[in-house]
């Protein structure tokens, strides 16, 4: 499209413009129907594959990983909170990250509607750590979750970060044959460590 052809276009679109402008629509106060947030948190986690732990400390959260994964030779964490056997800070290259096979990230909230958790560039420091393992455990502090979406959505700050993403449960997918397969694009399994 040559420059003359653009600028006809976009004439054509501003002369539609209505003459003044109009708000946005106001968004209503939802009903919140959900108020147990931490019981329906773990019931949508389980729905969607996922298992909930609940280890006493940090310690106890340790000794759960290692107990859960034992056969595990690459564990990277990108919290503080776990130690892994993979700086995560030392990746320079996302592929580097192939290999893992369980990867650890703190969450900064859950959603308790759908059993989603909320993570950002600096959570995941590579993002690829929550894409490429075989298996995510999810440390979250139970006292921080929203009821829904739209409780979600006041708390997410798009502008204090590069990348964001919800996510749900380990990898899915039943487009071949209508058979449930976990792992087919992503982790096979995903723990919430609530703690």
């Amino acid at each position: 499209m040559d420059s003359n052809t653009r600028n006809q276009v976009l004439s054509a679109v501003r002369s539609q413009l209505p003459a003044t402008q109009i708000d946005y629509p106001e968004i209503p106060d939802f009903p919140k129907k959900i108020t147990a947030l931490l019981p329906a948190f773990e019931e949508r986690i389980i729905d969607a594959g996922g298992s909930i732990y609940k280890p006493g400390s940090l310690k106890s959260a340790q000794f759960l990983l290692n107990q859960q994964f034992p056969e595990a030779k690459v564990i990277c964490s990108a919290s503080s909170d776990i130690q892994g056997n993979r700086d995560i800070h030392s990746v320079i290259n996302p592929h580097e990250l192939a290999d893992v096979d369980v990867g650890v990230i703190r969450a900064r909230f859950g959603v308790a509607e759908n059993g989603m958790v909320w993570l950002t560039q600096e959570d995941l420091v590579v993002n690829a750590l929550g894409f490429l393992s075989q298996h995510l455990v999810i440390l979250l502090t139970p006292t921080e979750l929203v009821a829904d979406m739209y409780d979600a959505y006041l708390k997410v700050s798009l502008e204090d970060t590069a990348y964001g993403c919800f996510m749900m449960g380990p990898s899915a997918t039943a487009d071949i044959g209508a058979v449930l397969v976990h792992g087919a694009q992503g982790a096979r399994s995903l723990s919430v460590y609530l703690v």
